[in-house]
């Protein structure tokens, strides 16, 4: 960014002496597909930082106007923050260091504790500037280290040097990874006097232009990173691995059968026998099971897949999943890196994200300005071998019949939300073959179709579940239509979950379980709320409206309409979650696994290969210490998982991934 040349010389002559510069304007966009969708800018007026940022995309974003206050040494010792958070939840945040002892009060939680020196404050609702905030201290830090409130560190690795710009433009920059506060690192760009340059889609005013080398070296270095994970975490056998001492789960059957062995050869199941003893053929590699599960891989038909999604999926013992939307080159990218063995990570069918052109838009895979765009995108997704055409918020309704019969005459089938202004009843007409999110199903029952689900209302109008009839007309209408049709639904019930019953400074009982493992920034991100609660009544009408929820899944499968699980998340943990959510809803456990695993390879139409523990089908598995038909929490306790005989074990992914793991690897013997 340029600067008068007295701002340039009081701020070199400020870090000189390690002090904040006396006063300097930062000013920064943010990119998300090619195109602004939020600003970011930071005044520095001496030892006093204000910062004013906004995001908009999707028809929501976080809003935060900060104000960090720092010592002699350009430490922060206090920050205020005020604003609103991703759905709109108003928030008001502060943090200070004083006297011995550091104190904060956020959405999340509040807390003090003694601290002889100022430490580091992992915000809860702060902007990316924190990320520069930090960065510059912990460079000052001894091994670049330096913990943190609430609890916890971080640590800072120098990645790169690269120049971003031409000319006179040219900026010489430093990439650095900064780890411990979220489940993955973040990658910061700061310029030689230490600022902030840019980070993910954030960048410098006047250097939009170059986020396309940004997302190319991110890609580097994310795609360097997951290829030394593979060859540090897959394990791969020389001849037959036989399992021992495991009962193997029946999706036909929906039961859990009497110990057994499963020996896989290459990449295919050899056989399953009863159980044995004594000792194994020579040059077999023997695992022993200890009793636990053999269950076929779980699904997640409702991924936006990334490089870190992918490790947390195969330590939740996820082995397939649906990609609902992307990035289309990074993700083809990735998908040679899968088939290659150079990445870690499950099978996946990629759909084709085709948005609508409005102030809402999300940004994401494409954006059609005509119907004619659209048909070009789908002639486009199919060339590129995707299997269902995804139609998202803003889509023109009139544009989704030609759309939807475009990509079924080249083979692929159609899915997404329901677009504003249209209902479940005219998509279904209009050739959907299954509806994404549970609440696009229900908001067409609920909602005035006039009212405008672009924005957060697709969220907050689910309180008005409360009071839905599901045996009205208007619900049974659109239930016989989606068994006439065999239409399905890819459910994502625990966000809705996650989100209505959001509430500060409460862990939700889909989060217990695990949340304790994780880095503080992750911690604290799942004790916020994402609705707004303004009166008991507001919080009565979130629950019951979720209890609407949990009811219409029972009635869906009830009815035999196809649930398909999925979970809009990227952390593993919320898979398993939507298998909890089903066995809350009334399915039984046994039911609710079937439905993630054989009920989602005949949805795929790929059973032949997949979907159970058979001789001859592809040996996709996972090991679990338990019996997850007796309790599907079970699930949570993965000690293997399998994907095309390639095994991973989920305490050691967990370890990489700097989390505290859940359960030990089962022994393994060497052939002999």
């Amino acid at each position: 960014m340029p600067f008068k040349t007295a701002a340039a010389v009081s701020a070199l002559l400020a870090l000189s002496l390690s002090v904040p510069a006396s006063a300097e304007t930062f000013r920064y966009t943010a990119i998300a597909n090619g195109e602004k969708v939020g600003h970011l800018v930071a005044d520095v007026q001496g030892k006093t930082t204000k910062v004013d940022y906004a995001i908009s995309n999707n028809g929501r974003g976080p809003k935060a106007r900060e104000t960090i206050e720092a010592d002699a040494a350009g430490f922060p010792v206090s920050w205020n923050i005020e604003g609103e958070s991703l759905f709109g939840s108003p928030v008001h945040e502060q943090y200070a260091w004083k006297a011995g002892q550091a104190e904060w009060v956020s959405q999340a939680d509040k807390g003090r504790v003694p601290a002889a020196k100022p430490l580091l404050y992992i915000g809860n609702d702060v902007s990316p500037w924190m990320l520069g905030v930090y960065v510059k201290a912990l460079l000052k830090a001894p091994n670049h280290t330096l913990p943190v409130a609430p609890s916890g560190s971080l640590r800072l690795t120098e990645v790169r040097k690269i120049t971003l710009g031409e000319g006179k433009k040219a900026v010489p920059l430093t990439v650095y990874e900064l780890a411990g506060i979220d489940l993955a690192p973040d990658y910061v760009l700061v310029d030689a006097k230490g600022d902030l340059f840019a980070s993910g889609g954030l960048i410098r005013e006047g250097y939009e232009d170059q986020i396309p080398v940004l997302e190319t070296m991110n890609r580097e270095i994310g795609q360097a990173r997951a290829e030394a994970a593979q060859k540090k975490l897959a394990h791969r056998f020389a001849g037959p691995v036989r399992i021992r001492n495991v009962r193997v789960f029946d999706p036909v059957s929906m039961t859990v059968g009497e110990p057994s062995t499963v020996v896989v050869y290459g990449d295919r199941i050899a056989g399953v026998w009863a159980n044995e003893t004594g000792p194994a053929p020579a040059g077999e590699t023997v695992i022993d099971g200890q009793g636990g599960t053999l269950v076929p891989g779980l699904h997640d038909m409702h991924s936006h897949t990334s490089l870190s999604s992918n490790l947390f999926n195969l330590a939740a013992g996820v082995t397939a999943t649906r990609d609902q939307g992307n990035d289309n080159e990074q993700l083809l990218a990735m998908m040679d890196g899968l088939a290659t063995g150079r990445l870690a990570g499950p099978r996946i069918v990629r759909n084709g994200f085709l948005e609508g052109r409005s102030p809402y838009s999300a940004r994401n895979g494409f954006i059609a300005d005509s119907l004619e765009d659209a048909l070009e995108d789908v002639h486009w997704y199919a060339d590129h071998g995707y299997w269902q055409i995804k139609i998202y918020n803003s889509f023109n309704p009139d544009w989704v019949a030609p759309v939807a019969a475009e990509a079924h005459k080249l083979g692929m089938g159609v899915t997404g939300h329901v677009p504003a202004f249209s209902s479940p009843d005219r998509v279904i007409g209009d050739g959907y073959n299954d509806i994404a999110h549970i609440n696009q199903l229900m908001l067409g029952w609920i909602l005035d179709p006039k009212e405008d689900t672009r924005t957060p209302l697709r969220l907050t109008g689910m309180a008005r579940g409360k009071d839905l009839d599901l045996n009205s007309a208007r619900v049974q209408k659109t239930v016989a239509l989606m068994k006439e049709k065999h239409i399905a639904l890819d459910t994502t019930a625990m966000i809705l979950e996650r989100l209505m019953l959001s509430r500060s400074g409460e862990v939700q009982a889909g989060d217990a379980p695990y949340l304790s493992h994780v880095p503080i920034g992750y911690q604290r991100y799942r004790k916020r709320s994402f609705v707004t609660i303004k009166t008991p009544q507001d919080d009565a009408d979130y629950q019951a409206g979720f209890k609407k929820v949990l009811e219409v899944l029972k009635m869906l499968d009830d009815n035999g309409v196809q649930l398909l699980p999925g979970t809009d998340d990227g952390t593993g943990f919320s898979n398993l979650r939507e298998m909890e959510v089903y066995v809350a809803a009334g399915i039984p456990a046994g039911k609710a696994l079937y439905l993630s695993t054989l009920g989602a390879e005949r949805y795929f139409k790929r059973d032949s290969q997949l979907g159970t523990i058979e001789r001859g089908k592809l040996a996709d598995f996972i090991l679990v210490d338990g019996d997850p038909v007796a309790d599907i929490s079970a699930l949570r306790k993965n000690r293997m998982t399998m994907v095309g005989g390639v095994a991973y074990y989920p305490a050691e992914i967990y370890e990489h991934l700097a989390i505290k793991p859940f359960a030990a690897p089962p022994p393994v013997t060497a052939p002999r």
